[in-house]
């Protein structure tokens, strides 16, 4: 018990002190996570008590995959299936040949090159939605494809366990004299527990296999329901907590039975329940669990690497790794090209992909067992897979480079020629944008609408409205939509630097244009202002004092009363924020600024009064 509190503790220290740095860096937490692994791991000789505790961490990817499995409808699911089949299968299939053809080529004999192959075909679910998800790419083209073909990866484990025991030397596979698969070894490489199918036939194994998974869904359709009624009856908070963990555990472990992925299972699960009301209940009581998991797996994976083992050949490591990481990015890149993905999905879909995958220890672990490996071989590509996973997280960062450049040349390239011209300029058609739009023009005044956005020009095309795509903060854009005859220039931006500069520019060339501008915050209010903005709107400001008016008249007061409040606020707050604007300081932290706190402060007694008279006053009108 006292070296199990140690590790844990070391664990967790280890997690805290890595984890901010690297994302303070911009290295995201994954990395952060697999650094620490590598730092402790020889510093307290943990690389051989990590085996034991991975297998407990891989629990992270399963409730991480029913986590996404919430958020993923079964029509989406079912939207999905070309992809799953023809870009999933296709990656597996392809890499497979191709890293068997290699290892053939380096002299390894044809059953060990294809375990390398099955191997090497599979990628990393965890650190790839990970940081999809930190990201914000999980639901772009890309990483929508990336899922696919992690989920395809993640199902083909079950007949690649299938497979290994015929690759293995005469004597070792694991048959029974009736010719049924003996998958008692399952994911954990050699153990011999409970099993539902051990010994059966084929035909057996299918339908015991059919059997968990038809209980899964008719459980999750009527069984979900009545159970949280029963749990929600008992009015004790952490008993949902206690069904949700039940729910993961429990399935997990009949996958386990079966001999099926446990994270398969969960993920099946999450899409059945998808549309529960319940769903984000479950979501919250799992999520603390899964990220504490991940990041024990992700340390765990970085303190199994064998330092010592790759200082005694790294450049044969390192070269492995890299070459493994080429040939499997060249073979993604092929495929993306075939399926169609534009270029940022492309480069996205390519660069999440390139690595090995945690499966692969635990086919490595199996292969050893097998003796399809021999010890030298089985080391090595302990070592790729793990150094592939560590270069993962850089890959990531690689692609949030391109897409920048990606993204200024292909606006650059592509930017309409604007043949209209209105006395109204709107810049930025997002959801703000959107609405002034349909007022201004369904008010019978025409407007020149541009965006950077393609698809959602393209859109607006498609309901008939009219729309330019090009940079607005390019100053011969804003000249070609006639900035110098418009009357009003609304700078709806969803970026508020781009914002602010074509504020400042549109100023700069016409002093007596109109701008109205979309402020994010209060501090992008005060550099607005500064930049010569007339009128500006905040984004959420409306609503939220919209929303407060509603809390007035939900505690007590009267609609004239809130009315006559929310009026009061909005006035004074304006004048709070003009008074502000001349004492904000750009160099200086609003918190740091003495005078602007002081100003503040007694702005925010002046609202006291000013509501309590304004109330007062009105009270006595309506009397």
């Amino acid at each position: 018990m006292d070296g199990f509190l140690f590790q844990a503790s070391i664990y967790l220290l280890a997690a805290v002190i890595a984890v901010p740095i690297a994302a303070r860096l911009g290295l995201g937490s994954v990395l952060g996570y697999l650094l620490a692994g590598i730092v402790i791991g020889p510093v307290l000789d943990l690389v051989a008590a990590t085996e034991d505790l991975r297998h407990f961490a891989e629990f992270g990817v399963v409730m991480m995959l029913f986590i996404i499995g919430l958020e993923l409808e079964p029509r989406a699911l079912w939207d999905m299936r070309h992809r799953l089949v023809g870009l999933g299968g296709s990656q597996i299939a392809i890499t497979m040949l191709a890293v068997m053809g290699c290892a053939m080529a380096l002299g390894v004999s044809w059953a060990p090159a294809l375990a390398c192959g099955m191997v090497f075909a599979l990628s990393s679910t965890a650190i790839v939605l990970q940081t999809l998800n930190e990201k914000g790419l999980m639901q772009s083209t890309g990483g929508r494809s990336a899922f696919s073909v992690l989920l395809t990866q993640d199902i083909a484990v079950i007949p690649m366990l299938v497979m290994l025991p015929l690759l293995a030397l005469p004597g070792v596979a694991h048959l029974s004299p009736d010719g049924s698969i003996d998958l008692g070894h399952g994911a954990e490489g050699g153990h011999h527990g409970m099993s539902l199918v051990e010994g059966l036939p084929g035909w057996g194994v299918a339908l015991v296999t059919l059997a968990a998974i038809a209980l899964i869904i008719v459980a999750g359709i009527y069984g979900a329901r009545p159970l949280f009624r029963h749990i929600h009856s008992s009015r004790l908070p952490e008993m949902f907590t206690a069904v949700a963990l039940l729910i993961v555990v429990g399935i997990a472990f009949l996958m386990e039975l079966v001999g099926l992925s446990p994270a398969l299972g969960t993920f099946l699960a999450g899409v059945v329940l998808a549309n529960s009301e319940f769903r984000h209940q479950l979501e919250s009581d799992i999520e603390p669990f899964k990220g504490l998991l991940l990041g024990l797996f992700f340390i765990t994976v970085g303190a199994g690497i064998d330092i010592l083992a790759f200082l005694r050949e790294p450049f044969v490591i390192l070269g492995l790794a890299l070459g493994l990481m080429l040939l499997k990015g060249a073979i993604l890149m092929l495929l993306a090209r075939v399926f169609k993905l534009h270029t940022r999905a492309r480069w996205l879909f390519t660069l999440s992909l390139a690595q090995a995958g945690e499966f692969g220890f635990v086919l490595i672990s199996f292969a050893l067992q097998l003796n399809i490996f021999d010890t030298g071989l089985g080391q090595r590509l302990l070592l790729v897979v793990a150094l592939s996973m560590l270069i993962t997280p850089l890959l990531f960062i690689l692609y949030d480079w391109l897409s920048t450049r990606l993204e200024e040349a292909r606006e650059a390239q592509q930017e309409d020629s604007i043949e209209a011209d209105g006395p109204i300029i709107i810049a930025g058609i997002g959801r703000f944008g959107q609405i002034v739009n349909r007022l201004v023009g369904s008010s019978g005044y025409r407007t020149v609408v541009i965006d950077h956005d393609m698809k959602t020009i393209e859109l607006m095309r498609r309901f008939g409205h009219r729309g330019f795509f090009g940079d607005p903060t390019r100053p011969e854009l804003l000249h070609a939509a006639g900035i110098k005859d418009a009357k009003v220039l609304v700078a709806g931006l969803d970026d508020p630097k781009a914002t602010t500069k074509l504020v400042r520019f549109a100023r700069r060339i016409r002093e007596d244009v109109f701008i109205i501008a979309r402020a994010h915050d209060r501090t992008h209010v005060y550099e607005l202002y500064q930049a010569g903005a007339d009128k500006i709107v905040r984004e959420m400001f409306d609503s939220s004092l919209r929303a407060g008016r509603y809390v007035l008249e939900e505690i007590g007061m009267s609609e004239y009363e809130a009315a006559i409040a929310q009026e009061t606020f909005y006035h004074h707050d304006r004048q709070t924020v003009q008074e502000l604007a001349q004492l904000w300081d750009p160099d200086v932290p609003s918190a740091e600024n003495e005078a602007y706190i002081k100003r503040a402060r007694e702005l925010e007694k002046e609202l006291e009064t000013a509501l309590y008279t304004a109330l007062m006053e009105g009270r006595e009108d309506a009397a």
